[in-house]
């Protein structure tokens, strides 16, 4: 067991005996590494103006990832490099090539989120991909700006590559940052706290079961893009808090013949690949459901055993047929996703029980399956309703028919009555109508902020006619899923 949490801020090894178990990155850049060009917006990972990038080895490379440092603990930068704004400029004064794009292209105005979308920006670049007009405005999609607007912050982006500026002073130390970081991986348990209270990241699964069913009570945190608002927003004083993330185990992807096991650490970013290309639609639902900061540390593993009512992956998951693998201490067991949701805010989990991974089978060559997300902005925001629908047709008839809702109901939640009403019919206009019409007997929506009962009622109905068009053969494409355009003037 080691008591002593490491990282390194830029080059600097950073060691703390003392650690709040609840820390966030961000308090601790400003207030203790005194670092205040990373700014706090809206504490919520929405806004980006606090966008950091953290430096973790993967397969022979150093992976560079932009997160948010408000939601984040600083517990979770055991083993990694931590970057800021402050690193990027070279030791002769001369900006990096991203920051001097960012001036030549007139990028900031108040200059309160530049920080923010240098870092963001600066991870796209130093994976080194094409950078295009859609690839970047993705990129930045949880980057807000008030000021001057997203037009010239794109150029910066497009034009970035030809910039000249400091940048070698990072490249050119990466083998030292590989062996540094690899040296610190040391596979012991890690314990830190603060005023009793503590924060525990085994380094093993066997460690974490054992550790959580003798702490049932203790957060479980693996991307902290939920846990991290109970503490920004709620002031919930978690103890003792268990970080996910230096379990190797929970982020690896299993191929199998019949299905594809994706373990509870394995973030959004690194699922969206697999899952876009066994499901296409569950890739797109995937890139829409948060910004590239929220994805890079969000888990869809996370996203099932928060059990919240509107979380957009559970709906595609019941729509797939797909299983939860409980781990509680040597034991594992497996429930169908749609049971695992019992009531609001109660999953069928004991305490002490943990998500291990979920089991996604592959899909069959006579079923069709589509998610839709219905939100204010195509972008980064939570849904009022999300669809995930899957029907098997042979010779034209509907044999078997999963239609699974979120917002809905007070848990993501089948449409049985709609989906009696496919069965056994021809795939057709009419039977799609009449289950949308059978939807009233299986749903009562609530009204709240983001949309009303009857609002959520009919666009639920519209998505399944929606879907008979555009997967009956005739109806083709009709969401707006390409390149989007940002107007101007």
């Amino acid at each position: 067991m080691r008591h002593t949490l490491r990282f390194l801020l830029g080059h600097d090894l950073v060691e703390l005996g003392e650690v709040d178990p609840t820390q966030t990155v961000l308090e601790w850049l400003r207030r203790d590494a005194h670092r205040w060009g990373t700014k706090e917006g809206c504490a919520e990972g929405d806004c980006g103006a606090c966008s950091v990038v953290v430096v973790r080895p993967e397969g022979g490379r150093l992976r560079a990832d932009a997160v948010n440092s408000c939601i984040q603990f600083v517990g979770t930068l055991d083993g990694a490099q931590l970057l800021t704004v402050e690193d990027l400029k070279g030791p002769d004064g001369r900006l990096h090539r991203v920051q001097q794009a960012m001036v030549d292209h007139h990028g900031s105005q108040c200059g309160f989120c530049t920080p923010g979308f240098v870092m963001a920006l600066y991870a796209m670049d130093r994976r080194g991909e094409a950078v295009t007009y859609e690839t970047a405005v993705d990129e930045i999609a949880g980057n807000l700006c008030r000021c001057t607007g997203y037009g010239p912050i794109v150029e910066a982006a497009l034009a970035m590559r030809g910039t000249e500026g400091a940048g070698e002073h990072l490249s050119g130390r990466e083998a030292e940052v590989m062996a540094r970081l690899e040296a610190l991986d040391d596979g012991q348990d890690l314990m830190v706290g603060k005023d009793g209270r503590t924060f525990h990241a085994p380094a093993s699964l066997d460690a974490l079961a054992m550790l959580y069913a003798g702490n049932p009570g203790a957060a479980l945190v693996a991307g902290s893009t939920d846990v991290g608002l109970w503490v920004t927003k709620q002031d919930r004083p978690l103890d003792p808090v268990i970080w996910l993330g230096r379990v190797k185990e929970l982020r690896r992807i299993e191929e199998r013949t019949d299905a594809v096991v994706i373990g509870a650490g394995v973030s959004y970013t690194d699922a969206m690949a697999k899952l876009g290309e066994m499901y296409p639609e569950g890739g797109e639902l995937i890139r829409r459901l948060a910004s590239v900061q929220i994805r890079n540390t969000g888990t869809i593993g996370g996203n099932v055993a928060n059990g919240s009512p509107i979380g957009d992956s559970p709906p595609f998951l019941i729509a797939a047929d797909a299983r939860v693998v409980l781990r509680y201490r040597g034991e594992r067991r497996e429930v169908a996703v749609e049971d695992f949701f019992i009531s609001y805010g109660e999953q069928d989990r004991r305490p002490g029980e943990l998500v291990e991974a979920i089991v996604l089978p592959r899909p069959k060559p006579t079923e069709h399956l589509a998610c839709y997300k219905i939100s204010k902005r195509f972008d980064q925001d939570i849904s009022a309703v999300c669809g995930g629908f899957r029907v098997r047709v042979e010779k034209g008839v509907v044999k078997d028919a999963r239609l699974a809702f979120g917002g809905m109901a007070g848990t993501p939640k089948r449409a049985k009555a709609a989906e009696a009403a496919l069965v056994g019919r021809p795939w057709s206009e009419d039977a799609a109508r009449d289950a949308a019409a059978a939807m009233e007997g299986d749903f009562r929506p609530l009204t709240d902020q983001r949309a009303s009962a009857a609002y959520r009622m009919k666009v639920a109905q519209n998505l399944l006619v929606k879907f008979w068009y555009e997967t009956h053969g005739e109806g083709g494409q009709i969401r707006l899923v390409g390149p989007r355009r940002v107007v101007h003037g």
